[in-house]
C-alpha cells in the first residue's frame, strides 16, 4: 500500500474511533459507488452522518480542507445520493467533515466539522 494511502486509512481509523467514543455506530467504511466513495457512514442517534474523512501528515504543507474542491465535494455528494437511493434511505441525514492531522504512533489533531452543507 502506498504511503499516502496508509496515511488515509489511519485517518479514517482515527476519525471512525473518535466518532464511536461520541456515542455514533459506524454503519460502513469506504463504501463505493464506481470512482465515487464515502469514507464513513455513521449513525448519531436517529439520525444518519455521511462523513467525508481528510488526513494530513505532520509537516505536511496543504491543509486537507484545501482537497475539498468543489469537484471532490460534487462526488461525495452524487454517493450521498446514491447510498441514499440504493438503501432506501428515508430519514434525515446531515454530512460532516472530519480533520485529522498527525502520523501513526502520535496523538493526532482532530476537527469534527457538523452539517456541513455541499447537497
Amino acid at each position: 500500500m502506498a504511503r499516502h494511502n496508509e496515511i488515509g486509512k489511519w485517518g479514517e481509523d482515527v476519525a471512525a474511533a473518535f466518532l464511536q467514543e461520541k456515542g455514533y455506530a459506524i454503519v460502513e467504511r469506504d463504501w463505493r459507488s464506481g470512482h465515487r466513495d464515502l469514507d464513513l457512514v455513521a449513525r448519531d442517534g436517529d439520525r444518519m452522518v455521511f462523513v467525508e474523512v481528510k488526513t494530513r501528515q505532520d509537516g505536511s504543507y496543504a491543509s486537507p480542507a484545501y482537497t475539498l474542491n468543489q469537484r471532490k465535494l460534487s462526488n461525495v455528494a452524487q454517493a450521498i445520493h446514491h447510498y441514499i437511493h440504493t438503501k432506501n434511505i428515508v430519514e434525515d441525514f446531515r454530512v460532516d467533515i472530519i480533520i485529522v492531522a498527525g502520523s501513526p504512533g502520535k496523538t493526532p489533531e482532530i476537527t469534527h466539522l457538523e452539517d456541513v452543507r455541499i447537497l
